[in-house]
């Protein structure tokens, strides 16, 4: 019997580039695919649009991206600087992340990018629990010719009721160096409250031995641009589960956002952000800013009939 694999191939990039080729999951979706998004916003370099959506998986033009930053961890709830440390969520995280799941529920993925970092990983997990499609998440793990080998899936039959997870260090926080363990409030008691804040906050000051947001941009936006925008461009509906920081990175390049506007920019633990990719350009569907913000949910009076007609398409 032949295996069925998700064929992802180290390339150039660190060598963790990918060419997946999962199956196309959201074919019965595109069809009831019409729904309202809404959001409220406090940023003015971010935009909300209370226009319908329309997506059609027959359309190899248009393609949605969900982006997540990760419940709230460990270290968020003691107000530790965290960086690369790699912790997890806590309760109120795994919540956020069941939420999440829950706002995104009928918007189809076939793909999902994450950090190398358990926090994000185990928010697009928890999320994609409460999805309809109803497919199970699966980490590809290409790191040795041994690792693939032993991954590998025997069945085609659950290779397509799987959806690849790739995940990507260049994904990750940013590094935060000397800063990183320790408590914010107290950091700045130490360093005064103003150098903290630059650090923090500026995009081409790095803390101590650590990244600026410019030096986390160019590895974030490089990745996204050499493996997650083909996946868009071929018209895969694509998921990304990362960090503040990352993601803001993320945010400026979709948004054309200023190094001035992205240092303004929040992101709330949890809460998806949708953009929709056609003809080459990135359309905002949702732009949550602060922990009050609804984010992304799908605004209909036909759930109940979305709802019935998917359970009857799906196996």
């Amino acid at each position: 019997m032949m295996a069925a694999t998700f064929k992802c191939q180290p390339t150039g990039l660190h060598g963790s580039g990918i060419d997946a080729s999962a199956p196309r999951s959201s074919r019965n979706f595109g069809r009831f695919y019409s729904m309202r998004f809404a959001c409220n916003t406090r940023c003015n370099t971010l935009r909300h649009v209370h226009t319908p959506l329309s997506i059609s998986q027959d359309s190899s033009t248009e393609s949605s991206l969900i982006l997540i930053r990760h419940g709230e961890s460990l270290w968020n709830e003691k107000n530790l600087f965290t960086g690369c440390c790699d912790v997890p969520l806590t309760q109120r995280g795994v919540e956020e992340a069941i939420e999440a799941g829950k706002r995104i529920s009928y918007i189809p993925v076939d793909m999902i990018f994450t950090s190398a970092l358990i926090r994000a990983q185990m928010t697009a997990m928890l999320a994609m629990t409460q999805h309809l499609q109803k497919k199970i998440p699966i980490i590809i793990h290409n790191e040795s010719e041994e690792a693939t080998t032993w991954t590998r899936v025997y069945s085609e039959k659950t290779t397509k009721q799987s959806i690849p997870v790739i995940t990507a260090w260049e994904l990750n926080e940013r590094m935060y160096g000397e800063l990183q363990g320790l408590n914010k409030q107290e950091t700045a008691e130490r360093y005064g409250k103003e150098k903290v804040h630059e650090w923090r906050r500026s995009f081409d000051i790095p803390p101590p031995k650590g990244e600026s947001l410019e030096m986390c941009s160019q590895r974030a936006v490089a990745y996204f641009k050499h493996f997650i925008e083909p996946q868009l461009k071929s018209g895969k509906h694509v998921m990304v589960a990362a960090h503040g920081n990352s993601l803001r990175s993320i945010i400026m390049y979709l948004d054309r956002l200023t190094s001035q506007e992205v240092t303004t920019l929040e992101l709330s633990t949890g809460v998806p952000l949708l953009y929709i990719y056609t003809e080459g350009k990135y359309m905002s569907r949702g732009s949550p800013v602060g922990p009050t913000e609804a984010g992304v949910y799908a605004y209909t009076q036909s759930l109940a009939v979305y709802r019935q007609q998917l359970d009857e398409m799906l196996p």
